[in-house]
């Protein structure tokens, strides 16, 4: 399943392989997830609808885009894309989680074309896409470089690129590995390694020698008192998220 030069990180896949069983349980060991996606769908679907002038009010406001969602896990968020009308494709490097991902859509009657893959292998078939969703991944890949110029490789010109991640400092490691890990105990302890977290001004330096243009940023962020997450113009203290094109 990869090609010569993969930035998978086998360690990193077998992490979530193992979890594969839980995606759906909004209580289980993805519930962070669950919280944040309705946050992570008002930005995506709000960059997607300025980018290729979409109503989202209408029926079907994705019809005719074609979206990848890489490090699509379970479906979660290609779920929702291929109910707002976009033809999805759902690629993953862990095997365990494709047959969740396809039982889930078929009992959901949607069609989705899930993948045990990789963007590289994706990029080197010459596939072509109008959408790419990078969320919550290049924080888990071997080379970010590589795999963002994978991404790129995938785009097609005028196509829109949406990168989420964590960033790197102090922070975001009592938040996202000791308050997530330890704490709350939302993920399994070594889920993520603060070494390979991404600060946003690194990110949008990787994103444009990978050959994009980027054009947003903001950040997640989680209010204890109410339990929400919420966009943020300012504070990309911890979770954030990148929008970028590739220049036509």
């Amino acid at each position: 399943m990869q090609p010569a030069h993969s930035t998978i990180d086998d360690a990193e896949v077998a992490k979530f392989e193992a979890m594969a069983a839980e995606w759906w349980d909004p209580d289980g060991k993805f519930k962070p997830l669950h919280m944040l996606n309705p946050c992570r769908l008002d930005y995506i679907t709000t960059q997607i609808a300025t980018e290729f002038d979409r109503d989202l009010g209408g029926e079907s406001p994705l019809a005719g885009l074609r979206l990848l969602d890489i490090g699509c896990g379970g479906g979660l968020l290609s779920e929702s894309m291929a109910r707002l009308g976009a033809e999805v494709v759902g690629a993953d490097a862990a095997a365990g989680n494709i047959p969740v991902a396809r039982l889930h859509a078929e009992q959901s009657g949607l069609d989705i074309d899930y993948r045990h893959t990789t963007a590289e292998a994706l990029a080197e078939a010459g596939e072509s896409f109008d959408v790419v969703l990078n969320m919550e991944v290049v924080e888990h890949v071997a080379s970010p470089p590589d795999y963002l110029s994978a991404c790129h490789a995938l785009l097609r010109p005028g196509g829109l690129h949406i990168c989420s991640t964590l960033n790197r400092n102090a922070k975001s490691f009592a938040m996202g590995i000791i308050g997530a890990e330890y704490v709350m105990r939302w993920l399994p302890r070594g889920t993520h390694d603060w070494n390979k977290f991404i600060t946003p001004d690194e990110l949008f330096g990787l994103l444009r020698d990978a050959g994009f243009d980027p054009v947003d940023r903001k950040g997640f962020v989680f209010n204890p008192l109410t339990w929400r997450w919420s966009l943020s113009d300012r504070d990309l203290s911890v979770n954030y998220v990148t929008a970028s094109v590739r220049p036509a």
